[in-house]
Parts: structure tokens; C-alpha cells; sequence
């Protein structure tokens, strides 16, 4: 079996899926093909692969590193399995820019890697990449399996599944965390054993639409009591989706940073008093990317230390999806799809995070029926935003960028007509004169 993976200088997540990967029995001779387009990134991920290949595996893997993109088809030929964790732009320049020129326009962010003016733009250069990705496995892999974790996931999934012949799903452990998080944080930890819950929506907008305990007894009405009582006694990091459960019902996989900016309902330009009583962190992102770049020599060091990296298999979904799918022995995961009615009262063409079965057949999502209207109507805002930015993109129409943006439930609540063109116009040219052109 070969595994390809893409933006392998994203060293910690490079480590755990190849690591997962060989510790699964059925790949411990697996190939892997570690590629990037800068080259030190590359050469810390080769070792620190290698190493632990040789620590946890006894080097039965063989590990190929491949540079730049006229080594990319060598490094996806006939592969069976590719791994996607690019960042296009990185934290700087790009993420710099969709951040500060958005603010000149009064717009704030938290996160911008999903939706917003920050994750439109994000999308759209990502998926310029995305079309050469595309191009050159239906040329030198044509059968394999493209697993994407790069956000924004709905926009890049969907893109992949409505315009290119790559077998595609999107895979995020917002799925896998979501109620652990949710009953530890509300000291509900007895409840997490045996539980039985049921989730689907979108990514970062998916919904915790049943939770049971192992005697079948429905956890919802004390989570709702213990929510609002957390959020009554003051700030804490989850307050947007605690008030969501008392708004609308139900709990959502990702943070409540991530949902801030998800809807028009809390980064209201000139209301301070919002941003303080939901305890929302502006500019999380790229501060979470400074601290990130700040301390990474000193983790590379701890990986590395003494040549000996240990890894013990993680709860991503990618090896055990390479494994089902191998050997035919099934598993059940949350994974991006193509909607096509799997719940009726969303579009159709939407790219939608639902419960799927994995086996030697591939991804075959499950049915989940309508969300209840206020959930579906939460998606929806987002949904058609992404889809104007995944047309964009396939098109080259700045039209459409324009639109994607009016569509955003925070751009679009907060700017006119004409500043949101006036906006998409300059953060087109930012990104271009830096080398990253969005259409």
C-alpha cells in the first residue's frame, strides 16, 4: 500500500497519521511519500518519519521525500491513499492579509479558516492548488482515495467532489471530540462510557442531535441545566455554543471561537459589550500561528530527542479508513460528503458531515433525514456561501467572489453591497501581489 501526503511539513499531524499508519497490521511495509513545496520543512518531516519508523517499526516502512511541484507526480504515482494538509499562503503572508485588510472595513475574526471573509478567500486559493492536485492523480493514481483535512473542509471537499473525479471525503475530529468534550467540561465524565450518540450537520457546524447514556436515557435535559448554569456564572472558552444549546436546542462539534463568526448573531461591529459576554478571542488564529511558530523548534527538538520517536496510534480517522477499506473489515466515521438527499432539507450539491460506513466498497454516507428547521436553517447560511465560493473558484468569476461574500451571515450583515466588493477587490490584490492569486 502507498500512502501520499501532501503538505508534509505539517510536521505533528505528518506525525500522527504515518505513525497511526504504521502501527495498523495490515501496513507496517507501507510506502510513504512525504511532499512539500519547502524544502526544510520537508527535511524535518523525512526525519522525524524516518526515525520513528524505525523506532516503532522496525524500518519495515520505506519513506521517499519529494520537493516541489515538479516532483509531485512522482510522489503520487500509484498511490493508493492521499493525505491532504496544505496550507496555501501560510500563516504569512496570507493569513496576515485576511485578517488586517478585513479590518479596515470594521469586519473581526476569530479563527477565518472555515467561513467568513477569511475562509472565502482561504477556499478560493486553496483550491487553485487543488485543480493541479486533481490533474495529476487522474493522470499517475486514478483509483486512489484523496482524504482531505485541509479547511476550509466543506468548501475544498465540495469542490473536489462536484468538479474533479477524485474519490473524496473530508475528515475533521471535531466528530470524534465532540461530546467527550461537551460532558467533561460539565463534569458529566460518568456519563461518557457506553454512550450513544448521534451527529451531522456540516463541518464545524455539525449537531449533536441525540446523546444517550448506556441505559438509553436521554443526557439532553441535564446538559441543557448544567449549560446554562455555566454560562450564567460567567466567562468560560465554550459560551457560543452553550447558548446555542439554550437558543436552539442542541450542542455543535466545533469551538465556540470557530462559531462566533459562523452567523450574525455575536461579532456585531460596535458592540463590544457581545464580544465580552460570550468571552469570544479576536484574532485567535493568528495568534494561535505565532505561538506555534515560536515554539515549534523546541517541540521538533523534543520529537527528535535521541533519534528515539515513540507514537502511539490516535483517534484520526485516516488509518482506520485506509485500513476498512483494505481489508473489508467496516467502521463507521463522520465524514464530509456530497449531500444528494442524505438530509433532505439541505442543497442538494452541499458538502455535509454525516455519519458514513467504510469498508471495501468505500465512504457510503447514511441516511439521516431533515435536521429539525433552525438547524438546517443555521447550516443553510453558511451552505450557500460556500457553494458561491466553490463556483467561484471553478469558474473564475469575480462575480461570484463578490456574492460568496454578501452571502457570509457576518460580512453580509455588517457591509453594503458596495464595501464587500470594494473589500473583495482588495484582498484579490493583496493575495496576488504576494504571489497567491485566488481566481
Amino acid at each position: 500500500m502507498k500512502l501520499t501526503f501532501m503538505g508534509a511539513g505539517s510536521t505533528v499531524f505528518t506525525k500522527n497519521v504515518c505513525g497511526d499508519t504504521m502501527l495498523a497490521d495490515p501496513f507496517h511495509e507501507v510506502r510513504i511519500a512525504l511532499y512539500d513545496i519547502d524544502g526544510k520543512r520537508l527535511e524535518e518531516s523525512y526525519a522525524m518519519v524516518t526515525a520513528m519508523n524505525d523506532t516503532i517499526n522496525g524500518g519495515r516502512a520505506v519513506i521517499t521525500k519529494h520537493l516541489g511541484v515538479e516532483n509531485r507526480r512522482e510522489a503520487l504515482r500509484g498511490a493508493d491513499f492521499v493525505v491532504n494538509a496544505i496550507q496555501v499562503g501560510l500563516y504569512d503572508p496570507c493569513t496576515v492579509i485576511d485578517f488586517e485588510v478585513p479590518k479596515k472595513y470594521g469586519l473581526r475574526q476569530t479563527i477565518g479558516d472555515t467561513l467568513g471573509i477569511g475562509g472565502i478567500f482561504r477556499g478560493l486559493r486553496t483550491i487553485r492548488v487543488l485543480k493541479d492536485f486533481a490533474e495529476d492523480m487522474e493522470a499517475v493514481c486514478p483509483d486512489a482515495w484523496f482524504l482531505n483535512y485541509t479547511n476550509p473542509m466543506a468548501i475544498l471537499t465540495g469542490f473536489m467532489l462536484r468538479f474533479t473525479g477524485v474519490k473524496t471525503v473530508g475528515l475533521c475530529h471535531s466528530v470524534q471530540t465532540c461530546s467527550l468534550r461537551l460532558l467533561t467540561a460539565l463534569g458529566m465524565e460518568d456519563k461518557l462510557e457506553g454512550r450513544y450518540e448521534r451527529i451531522a450537520g456540516i463541518n464545524h457546524m455539525a449537531w449533536l442531535l441525540e446523546i444517550h447514556d448506556r441505559d438509553g436515557n436521554d443526557l439532553y435535559p441535564e446538559i441543557k441545566r448544567r449549560a446554562a448554569e455555566k454560562n450564567a456564572g460567567g466567562p468560560h472558552y465554550d459560551m457560543v455554543r452553550y447558548d446555542y444549546i439554550a437558543k436552539l436546542g442542541y450542542y455543535c462539534t466545533e469551538s465556540s471561537e470557530h462559531n462566533a463568526e459562523y452567523n450574525p448573531f455575536y461579532l456585531k461591529p460596535g458592540r463590544p459589550d457581545l464580544i465580552e459576554k460570550f468571552n469570544i478571542p479576536l484574532d485567535e488564529y493568528p495568534r494561535r500561528c505565532r505561538n506555534q511558530i515560536d515554539t515549534w523548534r523546541k517541540r521538533y527538538a523534543e520529537i527528535m530527542a535521541g533519534g528515539q520517536v515513540q507514537h502511539t496510534r490516535s483517534t484520526e480517522y485516516a488509518s482506520y479508513i485506509m485500513e476498512a477499506m483494505t481489508t473489508g473489515r467496516p467502521i463507521t466515521i463522520g465524514g464530509n460528503v456530497w449531500n444528494r438527499g442524505v438530509i433532505p432539507n439541505l442543497p442538494y450539491d452541499a458538502c455535509v458531515e454525516v455519519p458514513c460506513l467504510v469498508d471495501k466498497n468505500g465512504v457510503t454516507p447514511t441516511y439521516v433525514g431533515p435536521l429539525p428547521t433552525q438547524l438546517a436553517a443555521m447550516n443553510s447560511a453558511n451552505i450557500f456561501c460556500q457553494m458561491l465560493t466553490i463556483e467561484a473558484a471553478a469558474s473564475g468569476d469575480r462575480q461570484k467572489v463578490y456574492q460568496a461574500a454578501m452571502m457570509d451571515p457576518v460580512t453580509g450583515a455588517s457591509l453594503s453591497t458596495d464595501e464587500i466588493v470594494s473589500l473583495c477587490d482588495e484582498l484579490m490584490a493583496a493575495h496576488a501581489a504576494e504571489g497567491y492569486p485566488v481566481l
